[in-house]
């Protein structure tokens, strides 16, 4: 019996520790009746659904392994018991159904009496006298793979871990929002009391275009790529012409020795990462045929650049094969809607915002945001969005926004293919029927956003993407709102922009910057200022090997219609609230204190919420307090009056 194991483990690539090991599986073998190619093909079961490392067989994994196939072959003989139904998955989804649930609880359960004689009209099945294991209030089940049957809550890392719901950092914390004092209230009368008071809801309008859901792709040529490439030049040179009051039309690659002005896109010399001295600058085909030119930066004493980056450079080229620049105009951001500074005159402003006090004081708007992943990577229980939906229930937002990935591409399970559901499966039970469950509970008043993510194993693998399918959710008092990836709502207000994509982290390994020598930089503020700058949510060009970049879409779907006022860029880096402030007019860049006196700021609030969920603990989400409308409203600018407070899952 020793050999035969060995040889069939053999045939299977797996080895053996040593004799005593083949010695208590031939035993094992014996003791439960079974043929060594059974016994090794469940070892190879066991061994793939506890992602074990090494082919080698070791003594001391076989006390689990014992019980894994004991544990097996007691299902086997409970099903072969009679009077006994076991319900699969078609029984589970005919018991979620409200109607049928309606008619389980309304219909009594027929008994047939001892003395009466049962005839075949009245005979009752005994298996359909079994109460379901499901209701409609209790199906937030977890998907499972076999290796985590037998896993306990309390056992995994998630669950032990400490600073649970601990706010890390406030953005404005000396301001003294009702909503830092509700989140910290325990009390049981206090939740009564907050469940009983409707949520208000708030108005919610999608802003921008974007790919409809269905939309094909694959369709991406080279020409359409350069096409969308050479537009952004041109619109860029048309704006900066209205700014400059001149015409930007000269060759990038002819020589001159007076001063010129155009516009053309950063690029590489090489295939490494930008640096001082590898910085080409292509023109457009309209005014350049397309060509480059070496950018020479030594009278620049501060610059970001990164690949696909759109500029306009003043200065000489000689040569006609080095362009020296002097001036570089990299930043003409779009309007924002309700953060311009408002240009009033100071005793007109305060005529106009008395005449327009009323006496109710401004209304507060909270949003909780949380980025996915969604579960740690040792199960697929989604623990940290049962944790997330339980704080929103507690704090009562007016918005709830999840952004993905929700079936994350890069899980362990998901890329081994170890799961036994499908990806749309686990998207309907683990995050569709949560936040159907949610919605029901808090109400109509309760807002929920969607953004899907490019790492979506059950959506559309593109960038920019389609929404989810509104068909696939019930909603029937409109309270789920289905986004695409990048998008921008606004949000009674205030308008939002998103993007689950990680453009932070491209930029940061992409970009090259010169910093003057004494002067201090925020490098997170000056990578996120750049999608502003550029007007793009996704400026780099070439895009990074992980994005599915479809530039067929993006001329209306990446573009910013406005500069929005608040950001939530979901990204692998650390968490963090910025303000972003932009001139909206051409500036010299070399004296940043003109700039404040001289013209006015486009300023915006970045956020990146951070993942919740990180390796097999929780991560971190978001908590958003404003209260009033816009600037316009004679309320103070949204970033003074705005709470941000990042807390711990």
């Amino acid at each position: 019996m020793e050999d035969q194991i060995r040889q069939e483990f053999l045939s299977n690539n797996f080895t053996l520790e040593d004799d005593d090991t083949a010695e208590k599986c031939a035993a094992m073998c014996s003791s439960l009746g079974m043929e060594p190619e059974e016994f090794v093909s469940k070892w190879e079961l066991f061994y793939l659904n506890l992602q074990m490392d090494g082919v080698k067989v070791l003594k001391a994994d076989l006390d689990g392994f014992k019980q894994f196939l004991e544990k097996e072959r007691r299902e086997f003989f409970r099903k072969k018991q009679t009077g006994l139904h076991f319900y699969t998955k078609d029984d589970v989804d005919m018991l979620l159904d409200d109607k049928q649930e309606t008619e389980w609880e309304e219909k009594p359960l027929p008994q047939t009496p001892s003395k009466e004689k049962v005839t075949p009209e009245s005979y009752v099945d005994p298996t359909e006298l079994t109460p379901p294991p499901f209701t409609l209030k209790n199906r937030g089940f977890s998907l499972h793979t076999p290796a985590d049957v037998a896993l306990k809550p309390s056992d995994t890392p998630f669950a032990r871990r400490v600073n649970k719901f601990a706010v890390q950092f406030t953005f404005n914390d000396h301001l003294s929002l009702e909503s830092s004092g509700e989140a910290a209230s325990n009390t049981d009368s206090d939740d009564i009391l907050k469940r009983l008071k409707p949520v208000r809801r708030c108005e919610i309008d999608v802003l921008g275009t974007g790919p409809e859901s269905g939309t094909r792709y694959m369709f991406d040529q080279i020409e359409n790529r350069f096409g969308a490439v050479d537009k952004r030049l041109q619109n860029f040179a048309k704006v900066l012409e209205e700014r400059l009051h001149r015409k930007v039309d000269d060759h990038v690659a002819h020589a001159s020795q007076e001063k010129v002005v155009v516009v053309g896109r950063v690029c590489c010399e090489g295939e490494g990462h930008l640096n001082d001295n590898s910085v080409l600058l292509e023109g457009s085909v309209e005014h350049s045929n397309g060509q480059r030119v070496r950018l020479d930066l030594r009278n620049i004493p501060k610059f970001s650049f990164f690949p696909g980056q759109v500029i306009g450079v003043e200065g000489q080229n000689p040569s006609g094969f080095c362009l020296m620049a002097t001036r570089i105009f990299d930043s003409i951001p779009l309007p924002s809607v309700s953060l311009l500074e408002d240009e009033e005159p100071p005793a007109k402003r305060r005529t106009s915002n008395q005449e327009s006090k009323t006496p109710e004081s401004p209304q507060l708007t909270r949003i909780v945001a949380a980025a996915g992943p969604f579960t740690t990577n040792d199960n697929l229980a989604y623990e940290p969005l049962v944790e997330l939906f339980a704080y929103a229930k507690k704090v009562r937002p007016n918005l709830l926004i999840l952004m993905g990935p929700y079936v994350d591409s890069e899980h362990p399970q998901i890329k081994q293919g170890t799961v036994n559901k499908s990806f749309s499966h686990i998207f309907q039970e683990e995050i569709r029927m949560r936040v159907e469950e949610y919605c029901e509970e808090m109400g109509d008043g309760c807002r929920v956003v969607l953004v899907p993510s490019h790492r979506d194993a059950h959506h559309d693998l593109i960038f920019p993407q389609p929404p989810f399918d509104a068909h696939d959710f019930e909603d029937p008092n409109h309270q789920i709102t289905l986004l695409t990836n990048p998008g921008i709502l606004k949000i009674n207000e205030v308008t939002a922009g998103f993007c689950t994509t990680d453009i932070l982290r491209h930029l940061s390994s992409e970009e090259v910057s010169r910093v003057p020598q004494g002067a201090s930089s925020d490098r997170m503020t000056r990578l996120a200022s750049h999608l502003l700058a550029q007007r793009s949510f996704y400026p780099l060009f070439p895009p990074a090997q992980s994005v599915p970049l479809d530039l067929t879409l993006a001329p209306g779907s990446l573009d910013l219609p406005s500069s929005p006022d608040i950001l939530l860029l979901s990204s692998n880096l650390a968490p963090f609230v910025k303000v972003l402030s932009l001139p909206r007019d051409i500036q010299p860049v070399d004296d940043e204190n003109d700039i404040r006196e001289k013209a006015g700021k486009v300023r915006c609030v970045c956020i990146n919420p951070g993942y919740a969920a990180r390796g097999m603990s929780g991560g971190t989400f978001t908590e958003i307090c404003f209260s009033g409308g816009d600037s316009s409203s004679g309320l103070e600018p949204l970033h003074k009056r705005l709470q941000v407070r990042v807390i711990r899952v």
